[in-house]
């Protein structure tokens, strides 16, 4: 049985993959600080038990990853990355705490557990890593340059790693997604025509396949390459 990793399964797109990798008949590794949250949801879905660990795992607590990644029951062949936080950047420029733990959540964390995973070289089955980014990593903006900027250094690390990885055929996909109908967005004020289903992101997750960067949705792939591509004075023009 295939074995899967997923870190900040928590998250509304993390639970609908959670989903889609069992029904594959895939045994899932399910890890969050939020471990009651998952056990009620995996009852509350009728997921079969055998097929779903719950463990505890703080993308913060960096002197944690070693001991959480020898104690796993079985080695992952796919890995996802999709703790995610967000502050307000209004907020967060006042709120070095809130700062802070974005970059700690999306980078640090990410750095931390997934060098320690493709680093061991006892898991010779490991063959994808797949990343939860953002548009918001594509150009600064002045609404929300702090948690762009950490999803934009994401990006980057998985881009290095996806070269670094390559002679091993291990592929690493990042998903560059949009707006997100989740908990996370709830209550901001989001266009309703460009809102994504959590389900609509994780099902490019679970059938990613070579490429690297993958945008779900033909809308924000229009606006994907409107970003990279736009003058940086109209980008200024941006909210």
């Amino acid at each position: 049985m295939k074995q899967v990793l997923i870190l900040g399964a928590n998250s509304n797109v993390a639970k609908e993959a959670l989903k889609m990798y069992v029904g594959r008949g895939y045994h899932v590794v399910a890890a969050s600080r939020s471990t009651a949250a998952l056990e009620t949801f995996v009852l509350q879905q009728q997921l079969p038990l055998e097929q779903v660990t719950i463990r505890h795992f703080n993308a913060t607590d960096f002197s944690s990853h070693r001991k959480f990644y020898d104690t796993l029951p079985a080695k992952p062949q796919i890995v996802l990355y999709a703790a995610g936080y967000l502050k307000d950047n209004t907020a967060a420029m006042q709120d070095w705490d809130g700062s802070f733990n974005m970059m700690q959540v999306h980078y640090c964390g990410a750095v931390s557990i997934l060098n320690i995973i493709v680093t061991d070289s006892s898991n010779t089955s490991l063959e994808r890593i797949i990343g939860l980014s953002s548009l918001s990593g594509v150009r600064g903006r002045k609404s929300n340059f702090i948690y762009g900027s950490t999803k934009a250094a994401f990006t980057q690390y998985l881009a290095g790693l996806r070269q670094h990885l390559f002679a091993q055929r291990i592929t690493v996909n990042v998903i560059v997604a949009g707006y997100i109908r989740s908990k996370m967005t709830a209550g901001l004020p989001l266009p309703e025509p460009l809102m994504l289903e959590p389900a609509f992101i994780a099902g490019a997750v679970v059938n990613a396949g070579k490429r690297f960067t993958i945008v779900p949705g033909f809308k924000w792939k229009m606006i994907y390459q409107v970003l990279r591509l736009m003058p940086e004075r109209l980008v200024a023009r941006l909210p």
